[in-house]
């Protein structure tokens, strides 16, 4: 079977006027008549047999969206030359991301983005994990809440469940846990990210949202708290999987509770624009997937 690779003013023409959205713009920046715009895009069309553009606006389609992506790292491949230093075509992505959602999700991934972006250099600033701050100098953001964001454009990376966690040591000296009744009178770690109230609803429970001891506004340290004996967390499966994994943290019960609230990617408009972000979005959304 022949491929037909399209011609590379095509591609060139594509990616401006999918950034410009202008056909005058697009004719003015790649040095040739408005004419030649639209009969590039229409012949670019023909060879995928597919449309890129919607609308007037020239808002791109689904299939649109989803070759940019492509023919933006196409060119940048291609735009690099071997006897190059390394940092002419280097890009710079700035991510900012919530404490724990890094070190127990992002992390142990992140040498695959590397080893598949080699070019993009990723600058990690941490977050407060409060459903109202945003990163203003951060490119793409990892917030943490309902996904009901009208700063942002925003795309769903995780959803979770919940399950008390404690410590083998707490659990020998205050088990067995054989019914939730059996956590009544027990010291209770508490987050404003993870309240009580979604697990005891699950269980019919109605027990009043604690109010006393200890209280942690960073979910890893409630881990390492629970982990150190001070009592029992209400935790998230994905993120507490480093101490599940080392033995460090046991759940009490066998039954788990969907969290209420998931981590999101978020974004400005126009953002996604730029392929490194877009690059970025597309590997995390299937790596966690």
């Amino acid at each position: 079977m022949t491929i037909r690779i399209p011609p590379i003013q095509c591609l060139l023409t594509f990616e401006a006027l999918a950034r410009l959205r202008s056909v005058t713009q697009t004719a003015d920046e790649l040095c040739v008549t408005p004419s030649a715009v639209s009969h590039r895009i229409r012949q670019l069309e023909q060879i995928l047999g597919t449309k890129l553009f919607g609308r007037a606006d020239f808002s791109l389609t689904t299939e649109g969206i989803e070759y940019l992506a492509h023919v933006r790292e196409g060119l940048a491949t291609l735009a690099k030359f071997p006897s190059q230093s390394v940092s002419p075509g280097r890009r710079k992505l700035r991510l900012a991301v919530t404490p724990t959602f890094a070190r127990s999700v992002l992390l142990p991934r992140l040498k695959q983005f590397s080893d598949a972006y080699p070019e993009i250099d990723l600058t990690l600033q941490v977050s407060i994990p409060l459903l109202d701050v945003v990163a203003e100098d951060a490119d793409l953001m990892v917030r943490f809440g309902t996904g009901r964001y009208a700063d942002v454009e925003h795309l769903c990376l995780a959803k979770d469940e919940v399950t008390p966690m404690a410590s083998p040591a707490f659990v020998r000296e205050h088990g067995p846990f054989d019914s939730v009744m059996d956590m009544e009178g027990l010291p209770l770690l508490r987050s404003p990210l993870e309240p009580w109230r979604t697990w005891f609803a699950a269980h019919d429970l109605d027990w009043p949202e604690p109010t006393e001891g200890s209280q942690f506004n960073d979910i890893g340290l409630m881990c390492d708290a629970a982990a150190a004996g001070m009592g029992i967390a209400l935790l998230r499966l994905k993120l507490a999987a480093p101490w599940l994994d080392n033995g460090t943290l046991v759940p009490l019960y066998p039954r788990h509770v969907p969290s209420p609230h998931a981590h999101y990617l978020c974004w400005r408009t126009g953002t996604m624009d730029r392929w490194e972000c877009s690059a970025f979005a597309e590997w995390l959304k299937k790596s966690l997937s």
